[in-house]
């Protein structure tokens, strides 16, 4: 039996690694922020470039994989799981990446980014009660946040109709991939569970790709393997390994990072304009982060 002084001694480790893992949830979305902007640089079209993404990240997944089992084969629950979760993230990459030819950048990534919503609202159905106290706080900050910073530059028009609607579909496919990626890694570790779901997506981007007549082999590749390694190895990477560390509600506002970089790295690199009124959104979406992980008097840490 354990006894009480164990306990004790086993709670500043515990937190020290849910910090480690908040740290790497929010560093993986700072690194998937920037995956709009490699994408620009592409030399291909841009689902071609969402294959590439994965196919060159593949082989070092699997050698990752390999070293973290030992070489054993996951089970068939695992690549089922793993697998589903692939065909709604290729799903996923395919869909925004069209959305975003037939849109605005702007609106593109407000309906893209529903996914940080559908999780919050997820993860309240699961709890089955309200967010209350600095978690409360935390989701309006957040969200109120997002829409100062992204909201003055949608428009509404029925020519980005299908833009939007293919963004906001690109938002529920990559709920549905982080929920099922978060119930595999209960199963199997990060590497193997990325190496599965990314193995899964390539066939449905290079289908995809070739039925809208892409541009497929690069003639420059770089723009392509920092993608893989930015985007697939250390962004994903980060965030399947923090994910079984944290609810859904955490995880969604979290993914509110990424427009806020986004936006700041387009300022930074292509000249667009960021004024009072986004310099606000994202200072309210920063300290969104800070209070989530701040304990509730009524609810337990998260």
């Amino acid at each position: 039996m354990t006894n009480k002084s164990e306990s004790l001694d086993a709670a500043p480790v515990a937190a020290t690694v849910n910090r480690w893992a908040f740290a790497a949830l929010v560093g993986g979305n700072l690194a998937l922020s920037l995956t709009a902007m490699v994408v620009r640089f592409a030399d291909t079209g841009p689902v071609a470039a969402g294959l590439w993404r994965l196919a060159l990240a593949l082989p070092i997944l699997l050698v990752l994989a390999w070293r973290e089992t030992g070489g054993r084969a996951p089970s068939n629950r695992a690549l089922w799981i793993g697998g589903g979760a692939g065909i709604f993230f290729g799903l996923d990459l395919a869909a925004w990446h069209l959305g975003i030819l037939q849109t605005k950048v702007a609106n593109a990534t407000l309906f893209g980014n529903s996914a940080s919503l559908l999780l919050v609202l997820w993860g309240i159905l699961i709890a089955r009660t309200l967010p209350r106290g600095w978690q409360a706080a935390a989701i309006l900050l957040a969200f109120a946040g997002s829409f100062l910073l992204m909201g003055q530059s949608y428009e509404a028009s029925p020519a980005y109709l299908a833009g939007d609607l293919l963004s906001l579909l690109a938002g529920a496919l990559y709920t549905g991939y982080v929920l099922m990626m978060q119930r595999v890694r209960g199963d199997i570790g990060p590497w193997s569970a990325l190496a599965i779901s990314s193995a899964a997506g390539i066939p449905i981007l290079l289908g995809t790709a070739l039925a809208f007549g892409e541009t497929i082999m690069p003639g420059d590749w770089s723009a392509l393997i920092v993608l893989a390694l930015m985007s697939q190895i250390v962004g994903q990477g980060l965030l399947i390994w923090a994910l079984p560390r944290f609810s859904p509600l955490v995880i969604g506002l979290t993914l509110l990072v990424q427009p806020v970089v986004a936006a700041v790295a387009g300022w930074m690199i292509f000249g667009e304009t960021l004024g009072p009124i986004d310099l606000v959104g994202g200072a309210m979406v920063a300290a969104a982060l800070v209070l989530i992980r701040l304990p509730s008097r009524r609810t337990a840490p998260i």
